[in-house]
């Protein structure tokens, strides 16, 4: 982070304005949303500024002195010169000091501001394109009511109440989390605030109240952190602690809750940093001390993801939880190379197998595979890919059958080989993919080189 985001307790100080325009009139009608005083130094100044009780106005030109006891400085000329001097004046005071489209003189920027007192979201883009961050806002000034507000007036309200009746820190966090998710904040919404008062006393004063654990088994898709649903986004915010493999990305992962607890539990093939059995086991226990667990996978936990056996122990003992698809590798490594798996001149049907059976073997129906007009795609088949080729040439697939390997698909790091049956072995002889790579069999692959919209690095 270039910047750092704090939010500054400005009530009662006092702030300088160098500048008296409507660049100034823009900062001096934010800062006074603060509660701050406003000195506005500068030859001219605009008739809504010196009208405003708020300001005390001095037309003059700005002195270095001007800065001292000043618990910030806004420089907002449209004189380079001056705005360079008013910078260098402030910092060797020990003032910050904000100064106007250029971020380089500044030692604190203005970000956009979602105002729903107490509740307020500042965005930036840390001075290098402001007009992003106010259009990220209009965005969320549209998707956050301004009864938002209230509801945080309320749980201030009831703050130190909850504190005394749960002595941890995972109860609160449980109990304001079903109050802030739930009832209570519908009422809210709804303008029903004696409602929501009273439903909130009520779940306080509910001795039996405990926090339950629950398990979500939560797909992070093939690692573009913008394929991921609203459903997965709201849980890895809520969850208490997360088994990550390796297969999810660290964008992804830094959208888990901050203070979760992380445990990397990662499988490759022949070299499993926890066993698949331990790794249900680790969930169940996990849950059963009252804990909200996610369960982060890369793709889809039901399409080759081993989903079923995390969950069937969890079933077995009552436990609950949740479970949310995410954008399977086939899907996502084929949309952002331009390979569509089906086209009705190329492929009317298409199969998901995987490369590597829990024996380790590739004892796989060739000849059904082999057919043609249908698409294949093989999960892990990476290790194997030289005897996959052979055997769909042996049970009838054309050698000139078009095959191509996407590596760390949808990722900035995809990269695509293409060749056919016949050449892909030597292909990647010298240069061989890493995991994870994902292998597309068909005719569909003729068209990436046309669709290619994301435009994804191609080897021969």
């Amino acid at each position: 982070m270039h910047y750092f985001p704090l939010f500054h307790k400005l009530t009662g100080k006092t702030i300088l304005v160098v500048g008296g325009g409507d660049i100034a009139l823009r900062k001096i009608t934010l800062l006074k949303r603060a509660g701050c005083k406003v000195r506005v130094v500068a030859p001219s100044i605009l008739q809504a500024i010196e009208s405003d009780p708020a300001c005390h106005c001095e037309y003059r030109e700005f002195q270095p002195d001007d800065v001292q006891g000043m618990a910030l400085v806004v420089s907002a000329t449209d004189i380079e010169s001056v705005n360079k001097i008013v910078s260098e004046c402030a910092r060797k005071a020990g003032v910050l000091v904000n100064v106007v489209d250029s971020p380089e003189l500044c030692d604190v920027i203005f970000p956009s501001i979602i105002d729903r007192d107490p509740l307020i979201i500042g965005i930036t883009s840390s001075g290098q394109a402001p007009v992003l961050a106010r259009s990220i806002r209009a965005k969320l000034e549209s998707t956050i009511p301004a009864s938002y507000g209230h509801l945080a007036k309320l749980a201030s309200r009831f703050r130190e109440r909850v504190k005394q009746r749960f002595r941890k820190m995972d109860d609160r966090r449980y109990f304001w989390e079903k109050v802030l998710n739930g009832t209570v904040a519908e009422h809210v919404y709804a303008g029903r605030n004696e409602q929501a008062e009273h439903e909130l006393e009520r779940l306080l004063e509910n001795t039996s109240f405990e926090q339950t654990g629950e398990v979500y088994l939560v797909g992070a898709g093939p690692g573009d952190p913008d394929l991921l649903t609203f459903k997965a986004l709201r849980l890895m915010q809520q969850a208490d602690v997360v088994l990550y493999d390796r297969l999810v990305s660290e964008p992804i992962l830094d959208l888990v809750r901050r203070d979760a607890e992380r445990i990397y539990v990662g499988k490759q093939r022949s070299d499993h940093a926890v066993p698949q059995t331990d790794i249900n086991r680790r969930l169940l226990d996990l849950a059963l001390e009252g804990k909200r667990v996610l369960r982060l996978k890369g793709g889809d936990p039901f399409i080759f993801g081993r989903g079923g056996e995390e969950i069937d122990l969890l079933a077995e003992h009552g436990v609950p939880f949740q479970v949310v698809p995410g954008i399977t590798a086939a899907s996502g490594c084929a949309c952002y190379t331009g390979i569509p798996l089906t086209h009705r001149d190329h492929a009317q049907s298409v199969r998901f197998v995987t490369g590597h059976l829990k024996d380790g073997s590739l004892d796989l129906p060739w000849s059904e595979l082999a057919s043609p007009q249908q698409t294949v795609v093989f999960y892990m088949g990476l290790q194997g890919l030289p005897k996959i080729c052979t055997k769909l040439i042996q049970h009838g697939r054309a050698p000139d059958t078009p095959i191509a390997l996407v590596q760390k698909g949808t990722t900035p790091d995809q990269r695509v080989w293409v060749g056919t049956l016949a050449t892909m072995p030597d292909l990647i002889r010298h240069d061989p993919p890493q995991a994870p790579t994902l292998t597309i069999v068909g005719e569909v692959v003729t068209l990436h080189e046309r669709l290619n919209w994301a435009g994804a690095v191609t080897d021969p």
